[in-house]
């Protein structure tokens, strides 16, 4: 007889798995980690990350796959949650840099994942779909700090101008986050001031 499968013990598993993934890929790199060396960090043997996942790229996928879309849904739950444009773009600052371990976690697994994404067309599909998602999360926030944009002459932030704008925000955003990862001992006050101080500038708003 076939072993019934709990759906929600089994999400929770994935989730387990993916977060012990994660952990393993930062302290290991991506490039050197093995299946059964995440095995063993996740406490579970090979074919079990085999069977819920199919590969490393497998895993690499699922595990970025749920942590970008895990900062995005905060990310978008803090601007709802802001009093105003001004907290939307605290908000957002603070959601790009939410600690020192936990933004020196993504940004170290993330641009491992980049990497190996130039070399793997499934992987770049995914990479391609975060750049979508990313971009979303950033036009969102354009048109929800609109009000504060100063009548310079200058193009809007709709449209066109919206976009191109939502542009230079994520080149902000990844900017500062490689410099963190370089920095030996990162203030996560000044991230932030930088990041807001970049965005009020970028979207061309009042009230810097």
């Amino acid at each position: 007889m076939a072993r019934r499968v709990n759906p929600i013990q089994e999400r929770q598993r994935r989730t387990a798995l993916e977060k012990a993934a994660y952990l393993a890929i930062f302290e290991q790199g991506y490039a050197g980690v093995t299946l059964d060396r995440i095995a063993a960090h996740a406490g579970v043997s090979k074919g079990t990350l085999v069977y819920h996942f199919g590969s490393k790229e497998g895993l690499l996928a699922a595990v970025m796959r749920r942590f970008v879309r895990t900062i995005a849904a905060a990310t978008r739950r803090a601007l709802r949650l802001a009093s105003g444009p001004h907290d939307r773009l605290l908000a957002y600052a603070e959601n790009q840099f939410y600690s020192v371990e936990s933004t020196r976690r993504f940004s170290t697994v993330y641009l491992d994942f980049l990497a190996a994404s130039t070399r793997d067309p499934a992987l770049m599909a995914l990479q391609r779909a975060f750049v979508e998602e990313t971009h979303r999360l950033d036009l969102e926030l354009v048109a929800l700090t609109a009000e504060l944009a100063e009548p310079t002459g200058r193009a809007g932030t709709a449209g066109p101008a919206g976009a191109e704008r939502a542009w230079h925000l994520r080149a902000l955003v990844d900017g500062l986050s490689v410099r963190f990862l370089s920095d030996p001992d990162p203030d996560l006050t000044r991230y932030r001031l930088l990041c807001l101080e970049g965005m009020y500038r970028l979207l061309n708003l009042a009230g810097r």
